[in-house]
């Protein structure tokens, strides 16, 4: 008999043992997955984040709309992977993502520059309501290029300009013409061989515009609102100092930029008492470590005078063709100097990492000075230690998804670096660099882009709003209240959402 069961147990219990074996193997791996799969999540940028009943169920809708989008593109044969923003501009406008991300509360907008954040068509328009508004119409040469446009006194006009007025009087295609010439479009991903120099271009066309005092005040009064419009209540432009002029009194001093500024956001503020400004004073890259000392000196004279408005110190232009933030090692080395002898702290903003290429090394001062946001930052996946050294100073990267596209650092937007970033707990804000360059206003279409290509979900979407304005440089008192009315404004916008959407 115990023969018997002997057998038994060689014949079935051997196999049973197997199974067990087998579904304890399986119970491990799929604890281990789990615990992986959390581990991972724990790392990302917006761990922290608990989403309320509301706001889960809006993240359901907005899931479930993506996928539709992803769909209906599929059936359609659009290549939503494959095309430039430009391309992909009126598929983007007709979607309900769309008006959804238009109607949500952006808190600020922490990278944008003077001169590139209004309507191009606009500025055409305004500036063809003044009569010394002109337009260079020659072949480009040392001093002007071809849609150049400037305001002049009678008989002090340099030659191959005309009457702006006159000209699109006279050719009313050329008012597309200069329309072309101002906005800088990928019609495909190939569009330009460098992007850069038509991007510079675009800025020297409208350089002589902005110092006008009177077109000044209208340009920024126009870019306010729109932003306002927009659902966006706070804005810090990387500012390019210029002594305003007009016809009657000449030049103003160079302050007069910030006061007539402040005059137009009271104006702003008295319809949308939560709208604020704040000023990075900005210079260039290709300048020498002498003219960037004297640079300093001027911005750190200036936030004497309002240290509510300027908040910091940044260096802009191509990063391929300027200097590295390291070759201004002397100049940063004197900050806590300068800042004894003013008074007050001048923390930088630097653009760092605009670049595709490792031999790019300006994202590692970053970790190393007081810099507590960085421009871009596209190349940081590619400096691990640095990168991990960001997230322990719990510093912020500025991103502008469709800037980096249109300028050539992106294609695939599924392959942007802010993906790899936002996994890695690196703190991002969505920005959108210089919108009317690109052709377009507000921050709406940065948003949907995120949203649809890194496979955000409404937790991510509310950490990416509200680090705009923790990491402004309002200060604890204008933080507290700007936090408040954004706090209640998104909840506002749940609500909304969840009901337009059942």
């Amino acid at each position: 008999m115990k023969r018997r069961y002997l057998t038994y147990i060689l014949l079935f219990g051997f196999p049973l043992f197997g199974c067990q074996n087998k579904v304890n193997g399986q119970s491990t791996y799929q604890q281990e997955w789990m615990a992986l799969k959390q581990q991972n999540e724990a790392l990302a940028f917006d761990a922290d984040i608990h989403l309320s009943d509301a706001e889960t169920a809006l993240d359901k809708k907005l899931f479930q709309l993506r996928k539709q989008l992803l769909t209906d593109t599929d059936k359609q044969k659009i290549s939503l992977f494959n095309s430039s923003f430009n391309e992909l501009k009126p598929l983007i406008e007709s979607s309900t993502l769309f008006e959804i991300f238009q109607s949500m509360p952006k808190g600020g907008l922490l990278h944008t520059h003077s001169g590139g954040i209004t309507d191009m068509k606009w500025v055409i328009s305004t500036a063809r309501k003044y009569k010394e508004g002109y337009v260079y119409d020659q072949a480009d040469n040392d001093q002007f290029i071809f849609g150049q446009l400037a305001f002049f006194e009678d008989g002090k006009v340099p030659k191959g300009f005309v009457s702006l007025n006159k000209k699109l009087t006279s050719d009313p295609d050329f008012e597309k013409k200069l329309a072309d010439l101002l906005i800088l479009k990928r019609d495909q991903l190939c569009t330009y061989t460098d992007y850069w120099i038509e991007f510079e271009k675009r800025f020297k066309r409208i350089s002589l515009l902005l110092p006008y005092r009177p077109f000044f005040k209208e340009y920024y009064k126009k870019g306010f609102m729109d932003l306002v419009q927009n659902n966006v209540q706070h804005v810090e432009i990387r500012y390019i100092f210029d002594e305003l002029y007009d016809f009657q009194k000449g030049k103003y001093p160079l302050k007069t930029s910030i006061t007539d500024l402040q005059d137009v956001v009271k104006g702003i503020q008295k319809v949308h008492p939560e709208f604020s400004l704040k000023l990075i004073y900005s210079s260039f890259k290709f300048l020498d470590p002498k003219s960037i000392e004297k640079q300093l000196e001027t911005a750190f004279e200036l936030k004497k005078e309002f240290p509510d408005v300027i908040s910091g110190f940044d260096l802009v232009a191509d990063e391929a063709a300027g200097n590295s933030v390291y070759s201004f090692r002397e100049n940063w080395m004197k900050l806590d100097e300068l800042s004894k002898k003013y008074g007050v702290k001048m923390p930088l903003f630097l653009h760092a990492g605009e670049s595709n290429s490792v031999f790019n090394k300006n994202i590692l001062d970053m970790s190393v000075l007081n810099n507590p946001r960085i421009g871009h930052g596209l190349n940081l996946i590619y400096f691990p230690k640095t990168m991990e050294l960001i997230k322990k100073q719990n510093k912020l990267v500025e991103v502008s998804p469709i800037s980096n596209q249109v300028l050539g650092y992106v294609s695939d937007m599924r392959n942007h670096p802010a993906r790899v970033l936002l996994s890695n707990g690196i703190q991002c804000s969505i920005n959108s660099d210089d919108p009317s360059v690109y052709g377009y206003e507000g921050l709406g279409y940065d948003f949907w882009v995120a949203f649809v290509y890194w496979e955000l979900d409404v937790k991510a979407l509310k950490k990416l709003v509200f680090n705009s304005i923790n990491y402004s440089s309002l200060n604890e008192n204008e933080k507290k209240k700007a936090l408040t009315h954004l706090t209640q404004q998104w909840d506002d916008f749940v609500q909304k959402m969840n009901q337009k959407l059942n």
